[in-house]
């Protein structure tokens, strides 16, 4: 029993050790891969991933403010957690309407770089872990420069600049609003939405994004 318990404090305590070493690590570093780009590999090998790193500063601000104001309203607030919009999902899941989603830019940071997408109460517990230690090591900054330089935006292609040159032959930094809020608008459902030529559905909410972008107004990172 005594072997048991201290191979299994060994384990945790080297889990630990191991993924604060991640995590310090990617605060300084770009994260070369994520472990849903090796799920899309090994479910389509022919599939070719586009994905390269830019730093914030070449992300245009307004597909900074377009994922804010569509994804996380409250990302500089909260602490990793939008308790409000948690509360909010669960009161609408109760009463029967359309299953909601409550992740915050920082919690999809931490599920897209550690993690696997598949719904379970293990990785939502990691993801609670992983959401908690970001937020500890890396600002609001790193935080939204590592989301979108790594949260899928179409099929192979992975993170803003990649995004922008597929959908609009572009650098991301030189995106306009409403080419912003045209990639914003299919990350719901980037694998079977598209950013550009874009359907009714997500010329809608493209629009609806950029009203929420114009009432959120400026936002400061630092």
């Amino acid at each position: 029993m005594k072997r048991i318990l201290k191979f299994l404090l060994k384990l945790i305590a080297g889990f630990f050790i191991i993924t604060i070493f991640f995590v310090i690590l990617y605060k300084w570093i770009p994260v070369p891969f994520t472990p849903l780009m090796a799920i899309r590999y090994f479910e389509n090998p022919e599939e070719p991933i586009q994905h390269d790193w830019v730093p914030i500063s070449k992300i245009s601000p307004h597909l900074q403010l377009a994922v804010i104001s569509s994804e996380d309203q409250n990302f500089l607030t909260h602490s990793g957690f939008d308790i409000k919009a948690i509360e909010k999902a669960i009161d609408e899941n109760k009463r029967g309407k359309r299953v909601r989603g409550a992740s915050s830019i920082s919690q999809q940071t931490a599920k897209n770089v550690f993690l696997w997408p598949q719904r379970s109460w293990i990785r939502k517990g990691l993801e609670v872990y992983f959401t908690f230690m970001i937020e500890i090591f890396w600002s609001k900054e790193r935080i939204l420069e590592v989301y979108l330089n790594s949260i899928e935006m179409g099929k192979g292609i992975y993170g803003a600049e990649a995004a922008s040159l597929a959908w609009f032959n572009k650098p991301a930094v030189k995106l306009s609003a409403y080419e912003a809020a045209a990639i914003a608008a299919i990350l719901p459902n980037p694998r079977q939405y598209r950013a550009n030529p874009a359907s009714n559905f997500i010329n809608q909410r493209k629009n609806w994004i950029v009203r929420q972008m114009q009432n959120y107004g400026r936002f400061e990172l630092n």
